[in-house]
């Protein structure tokens, strides 16, 4: 079942024919699509040969992916502590494909649990990563549109509230009316009033590599940009249970304000995904319910 009602879902045999077609050094290099359980929300990964990996958008929200990428992550690349999915080749819309895709390096190892984990010396690797790129210099950094992560919370009022509201007719086990009391006080939080800073936007356990114990590359970039620290703070709650919580959200340092924000950020996109994903991604839908609990435990 797709995930989207207009997916355009890409094949091997497509995956195959643009890269004869446009990177031909590859074209003996067999295709073969990734297991559905690595596959995210935004593109459809296919392996190429054993050292390279095709993203292939598959919503039109990700159509403007594999440019970024190529634009920004081989100037990032050399500040941070943990790959980061440099593209090797930036391919352009074909015949039955109207988007840019990617060719990117494949980077060994796992994810995390899917669902957080109590990773402590994960939780200070990622820490050290989102300081670093914190760090980078933003001077002429994208700016994120508002409504999108690293934007004043008040843009995205309505659709969290309205996200609530469908709620209502589900049995999620979600203390809706907590939830609600959580939300106000993130989106009343003072916005962030520092200069723009390098975020990921989505440091949750899909976009995390780790091999050996260790953090060892950061991908998917669809939501780079530069804004508000906030949402690379809510991989405290995004991505880690327990003392990992704890040590994240002190390695990286917010004050009461960013550390509000940073619950509206992992608050906002889980009301609004778990109706979203609850029949085509129930993995995603029940990380949403998850966080919604965390966040409604941390502020009420």
């Amino acid at each position: 079942m797709p995930m989207h009602e207009d997916e355009v879902r890409a094949t091997p045999e497509l995956v195959e024919r643009l890269v004869a077609e446009q990177c031909p050094q590859w074209a003996h290099l067999p295709v073969a699509a990734l297991p559905d359980e690595l596959e995210g929300t935004d593109n459809v990964l296919f392996r190429l040969g054993d050292e390279l990996v095709v993203r292939m958008p598959k919503i039109e929200w990700a159509q403007h992916q594999a440019t970024s990428d190529s634009r920004w992550l081989p100037l990032l690349a050399p500040h941070l502590p943990a790959a980061v999915p440099v593209p090797v080749h930036l391919g352009r819309p074909s015949d039955g494909y109207p988007w840019a895709w990617s060719v990117v390096p494949w980077v060994e190892g796992a994810t995390p649990p899917r669902l957080g984990a109590d990773d402590v010396p994960l939780a200070r690797d990622l820490a050290a990563f989102a300081l670093r790129l914190r760090d980078v210099d933003a001077t002429g950094g994208p700016a994120k549109p508002p409504g999108s992560r690293g934007t004043p919370l008040r843009h995205v009022d309505d659709a969290a509230r309205a996200a609530l509201e469908r709620l209502r007719v589900h049995d999620d086990g979600i203390d809706l009316a907590a939830a609600e009391r959580a939300w106000d006080l993130c989106v009343s939080a003072p916005d962030w009033d520092g200069a723009p800073v390098w975020l990921h936007g989505d440091l949750q356990p899909g976009n995390l590599v780790v091999d050996g114990g260790r953090l060892v590359a950061v991908i998917d970039w669809g939501a780079l940009g530069v804004g508000d620290p906030a949402p690379d703070v809510a991989a405290a709650l995004l991505t880690f249970t327990g003392q990992a919580r704890d040590v994240y959200r002190e390695a990286v340092r917010p004050d009461h304000a960013t550390w509000l924000r940073a619950c509206g950020w992992a608050l906002a996109p889980s009301l609004t995904g778990i109706d979203y994903y609850r029949h085509t991604f129930p993995r995603m839908a029940e990380h949403g319910r998850r966080m919604v609990r965390a966040v409604v435990a941390e502020l009420t």
